[in-house]
């Protein structure tokens, strides 16, 4: 017998709203370069088929999207944390920054933010979190093909300079072939110093 799988309810947009963002993150679990976040307000005059969750989606229909996403939205934006401001804050409170700079760099205000996950940052407009939002809601979906190509270039660009650690491959997640190249190669600058594995090999573990 087959598990059905269980079907997510259609997200009810709350009413009263003109624009509305959504806000989704990309790299919350890597040991190595920036957790990126994007917020994106879509025109609802101008649909975009094929949004869904950027992970669901291959690399190809992800590139596809982005331009179409950044040519039909009403506005979107990146926000970034660096590994040195995830060392400091730590990782959530770092996704929270990040997502309020996307929002603050957004060329339109929305009046109602929704953000992908369980928690929200703290903003200067009403926020929802919405849990799966990169599934049910076409905002965040779109936040989240934004981030993820952003983020997935920087590690192919972090690749060409670091070829031995294959970034391009495992884009910074910690997979057996990462902890091998740091175990080997021992860690760079851009490695987030505050995760196990990276104070381990920096032999910061207490």
């Amino acid at each position: 017998m087959t598990k059905e799988k269980k079907e997510l309810p259609p997200f009810e947009y709350p009413q009263g709203y003109q624009l509305i963002a959504g806000v989704d993150e990309v790299g919350r679990g890597p040991l190595v370069g920036d957790v990126v976040t994007a917020a994106v307000i879509l025109d609802p005059n101008n649909p975009i088929e094929g949004l869904n969750d950027s992970k669901k989606l291959s690399e190809k229909k992800r590139l596809a999207l982005l331009p179409e996403i950044k040519e039909k939205a009403l506005a979107w934006s990146v926000g970034r944390c660096s590994p040195e401001e995830i060392d400091e804050l730590n990782i959530l409170q770092a996704t929270m920054v990040a997502m309020q700079r996307a929002i603050a760099g957004l060329q339109v205000q929305p009046d109602l933010a929704l953000i992908d996950g369980n928690r929200c940052p703290q903003l200067p407009m009403d926020a929802l979190a919405v849990v799966k939002g990169d599934l049910r809601v076409a905002e965040i979906s779109a936040a989240s093909i934004i981030a993820k190509v952003v983020r997935d270039q920087e590690m192919e660009e972090l690749d060409k300079q670091y070829p031995q650690f294959g970034f391009a491959k495992h884009k910074g997640y910690p997979t057996k072939a990462h902890f091998e190249a740091i175990e080997q190669h021992g860690v760079i600058d851009q490695h987030r110093k505050s995760f196990k594995p990276v104070k381990k090999a920096l032999g910061l573990e207490e």
